[in-house]
């Protein structure tokens, strides 16, 4: 069976500056994401261990501890590609990100509207966490979502497409204690065609969803 594995940044340590300088996304993505990566493999073989022993006093720490780095994983991987330097701004409709900028508009009433709710639950988020642009298949919108240490409070079908990484690993080395001058600055590198097409891809699966029992 396929474990999980580190995937490469999409980019140079340096791609991101000034808004992210080198030795952060070094030692975040080489240390912090490869250690959820591994802890979500160690935490499968452990289960899988207490299948073969029917030992299951352990159960509930081991299931938590699958959530919260497989989360990790998941929402690292997002993060690097939702970021480019050669990004910032907003989705426009000639760049070929038209539905994206729709869907904001009217999930949120403007982009304006939307840029300052993400900022302000990114920034808010109680100890560490995320701020995250997710689409919610039910409604067909896209909705603002808190995630707290990687597992909670989030929609249980919604889908990521946009996530701003707040724990202090993410901007400490660069922005000391100001979290919210490093969400104010993360806007200036968002890859909105990878949102865009994030986006599009949520849609597409929201029927297998929404499928009648």
């Amino acid at each position: 069976m396929a474990v999980y594995s580190l995937p490469e940044l999409p980019y140079d340590y340096s791609e991101l500056e000034p808004v992210i300088n080198p030795q952060i996304i070094e030692l975040h993505h080489d240390k912090h994401h490869a250690a959820y990566v591994k802890g979500a493999n160690d935490t499968l073989e452990q289960l899988a261990e207490a299948r073969d022993k029917e030992q299951w006093g352990s159960i509930n720490g081991l299931e938590k501890n699958l959530a919260f780095h497989l989360s990790g994983h998941i929402l690292h991987s997002i993060y690097w590609h939702n970021m480019t330097g050669d990004g910032g701004g907003e989705p426009l409709a000639a760049d070929g990100v038209g539905d994206l900028a729709d869907a904001i508009a009217e999930s949120f009433g403007s982009f304006a509207g939307f840029k300052a709710q993400l900022t302000k639950a990114a920034a808010t988020t109680q100890g560490s966490g995320w701020g995250v642009l997710a689409y919610e298949p039910l409604s067909g919108r896209l909705i603002v979502e808190q995630v707290y240490d990687h597992q909670g409070n989030v929609g249980q079908g919604a889908t990521p497409i946009l996530v701003f990484d707040a724990w202090e690993h993410a901007f400490y080395l660069q922005y000391k204690n100001q979290k919210v001058d490093f969400i104010d600055a993360m806007w200036a590198v968002v890859n909105w065609q990878d949102v865009a097409k994030r986006y599009e891809a949520a849609k597409s699966r929201a029927n297998v969803l929404l499928l009648a029992p």
